[in-house]
């Protein structure tokens, strides 16, 4: 075993085997999860197992984290699936093993002190046709596999380790000088400039294959076993499935993303420790992908990419599937580190709607709340209700909206100038792939030691449509920046930026704003209104006209019938 990958198994395995998931206990449970709903939402249909268990020490398998046990898992639920369904306990022990192909009616039972590690040989793992990214493709198969199947469960307090980092790349960047270094002189090779590590040289040839990283597009089909290595898979693949439980274990070191349910339905995820490196490239926790009928609380998570993301396909690949995830329910959650706390997009070309995001926290995160996408995507994601959410030590911004990822901002972010180097503001012809957000709502939202409390960019042929922030205080260094967007309110807002202005409009129509509280700027105007600005009212707000740089809508202050909220 490669030096690196000794270190990184020791350190989950006895962290990992030690965890208590604190939100155990909650209050938050199946009876109160779908009080305050602000969307018709069907009951989750969980699933219910017969009385029937066994133990996989019964069909052969061996703990002691050598044996390799994919032959006993695989008997074990061949056995159980014939008698009608139940639960495979996995008691206490090592166990190592291939590729877990669920069947339908399994329940996967890890008992206390029970750690179950993917094996890092990638000769037992088949390619598969499957979707990666958003994107139709051929991957290498997942660790755990439910495809086509109904009324399944993975529960109990065991570990769940990928092995990722026999799969995955790393970027200098993201190491110290000594785990670099401790990297480059274990098995492995560089890319050319020696900014990017491989496991193997397969893998380096995959990566040189692709124009977009992860898919490698510049290969034929039958050419791909020539890169096997570089197609790292998801750890739990849940597709074209129905009735899903996972409650209570950790699951961690994936190879790519952690937990991956595509085109499914009646899903309930909770009091689940979700983990990766938080190097680990593409290690988000949680993506949901063109579903429907989810719960999902109680859980904490520390990742190295999107800790909870929803997405539904990309470009072409997701406009012709044409499934939104949707009736959505997210509750009492923890994020420590992820690039984004709570996500949507990129990839939403089929729309997301109908999710509710509660009571959940975000401690570092690179990003609190954001919404990603950009010109090509199409979809719509709409009806978004966003409540009681802490977010400490953000290093970007508390909420980010951008629909235009991936390209400049038309201002500077820092002094709210306009850019020298800024988008092509232009506006191209909407088509069916035009992304749009619309109908998205955030109250009591409570953001401190951020750098930016909110960025808000639309694009200037489909704005940023209908958005409510009511009821919120952010401590950063920097203020609210909307750009190309139309029907935005705010509501009882606090801004206690440290330098710049608190807010900046910029193409922005249709904005109400009441009861607006913030930090002077004692060299310029706190709030600034840029480009072709219009209506923009404050309403019962201590705003003077001298802390205002542009036109308004009329002389503060002003009173209007207040929409409801």
């Amino acid at each position: 075993m490669k030096i690196i990958n000794k270190l990184l198994l020791s350190i989950f395995v006895l962290s990992g085997l030690g965890v208590v998931n604190a939100q155990q206990n909650s209050s938050w449970d199946s009876a109160n999860i779908y009080k305050y709903i602000e969307f018709d939402m069907p009951r989750v249909q969980e699933p219910v197992f017969a009385d029937y268990d066994v133990n996989i020490l019964d069909f052969g398998a061996v703990g002691n984290g050598l044996h390799k046990n994919t032959e006993a898992f695989k008997k074990a639920i061949i056995d159980v699936a014939k008698n009608g369904g139940g639960k495979i306990i996995v008691p206490r022990g090592m166990w190592l093993t291939g590729p877990i192909h669920f069947r339908s009616n399994i329940n996967l039972h890890l008992e206390d002190g029970a750690f179950i590690i993917f094996s890092k040989d990638f000769d037992d793992y088949k390619l598969v046709k499957t979707s990666f990214e958003g994107l139709n493709t051929v991957r290498n198969e997942s660790p755990i596999n439910a495809l086509e199947v109904e009324n399944i469960a993975i529960t109990g307090q065991g570990v769940i380790d990928g092995n990722g980092g026999a799969w995955r790349p790393v970027k200098k960047g993201k190491m110290t000088s000594s785990q670099w270094n401790n990297l480059v002189e274990s098995d492995g090779v560089l890319s050319e400039d020696g900014k990017l590590w491989f496991p193997t040289e397969s893998s380096k040839k995959g990566y040189n294959s692709t124009t977009n990283f992860n898919v490698p597009d510049k290969l034929l089909d039958e050419e791909l076993q020539w890169v096997k290595d570089f197609l790292r898979p998801v750890m739990v693949s849940i597709v074209n499935s129905k009735k899903i439980l996972l409650d209570g274990p950790t699951f961690q070191n994936s190879p790519a993303w952690n937990i991956h349910p595509l085109m499914s339905e009646d899903i309930t995820i909770r009091n689940l420790t979700v983990r990766n490196p938080w190097y680990s490239q593409n290690g988000d926790g949680l993506d949901l992908e063109s579903c429907k009928n989810v719960v999902i609380y109680n859980n904490t998570f520390d990742v190295g990419d999107d800790a909870i993301c929803f997405k539904s396909g990309k470009n072409e690949d997701g406009r012709e599937r044409g499934i939104p995830t949707e009736n959505v329910i997210v509750k009492n959650n923890i994020v420590y580190h992820g690039h984004g706390g709570f996500v949507i997009g990129s990839e939403m070309s089929g729309g997301v709607k109908n999710v509710h995001v509660s009571n959940c926290t975000f401690m570092g995160t690179d990003v609190g709340l954001r919404f990603k996408s950009t010109r090509g995507r199409g979809g719509v994601v709409e009806n978004i209700y966003i409540s009681n959410i802490d977010m400490v030590n953000i290093p970007t911004e508390a909420i980010r909206f951008n629909l235009f990822y991936g390209g400049n901002s038309p201002i500077l972010e820092g002094d709210q100038d306009v850019a020298d180097e800024a988008r092509d503001e232009s506006v191209v012809p909407v088509t069916e792939e035009t992304p749009s957000f619309r109908d998205i709502h955030m109250r009591n939202i409570t953001a401190t030691g951020s750098n930016t409390a909110a960025f808000f960019m639309g694009l200037p042929e489909m704005k940023l449509k209908n958005v409510t922030l009511q009821d919120a205080i952010f401590e950063a260094e920097k203020g609210i920046t909307i750009i190309d967007a139309n029907g935005i309110e705010l509501k009882n807002v606090k801004v206690l930026q440290k330098k710049g202005p608190s807010l900046v409009l910029y193409n922005t129509k249709n904005v109400d704003i009441n009861n607006f509280d913030y930090n002077k700027n004692e060299n310029a105007a706190s709030i600034r209104v840029l480009g072709e600005s219009a209506e923009i009212n404050f309403l019962e707000s201590n705003i003077s006209e001298e802390d205002i740089e542009g036109k308004v809508s009329a002389a503060l202050p002003q009173k209007k019938k207040q929409k409801n909220l």
